[in-house]
């Protein structure tokens, strides 16, 4: 069984057993790949981040455990445990771990 069957396939799972934290690290995990989009996990350690930059295609960002802060056309948003934000296409982002986070990232291409 391939780890995208593990995360897709019939049965539920817990996506926060299916990445972990790594020190001083950003880490991700595919777990969907599509030509209509992407579903990845990400784990933030304390003090890492994505640096500012843009994408041609909307994200929803769901953070499934502590807090991250997600900077949208550098107006900064705190988004909480169990709370979500979209990214705007071609907008300016970034995201910053004031603490260790967990977020699921879908992003839905243009058709």
């Amino acid at each position: 069984m391939t780890d995208e069957s593990k995360a897709t396939g019939n049965q539920p799972v817990d996506l926060l057993e299916l990445i972990t934290y790594q020190k001083k690290s950003v880490v991700s995990r595919q777990i969907l790949k599509r030509k209509s989009g992407t579903i990845t996990l990400f784990a933030f350690d304390k003090d890492e981040g994505l640096s500012e930059h843009t994408a041609p295609f909307e994200a929803f960002i769901f953070v499934l455990e502590g807090m991250a802060e997600v900077t949208i056309n550098k107006e900064a948003f705190i988004v909480k445990e169990n709370e979500s934000i979209i990214l705007p296409a071609n907008i300016p982002h970034a995201v910053k771990a004031p603490e260790q986070f967990k977020m699921l990232l879908v992003m839905l291409r243009s058709e």
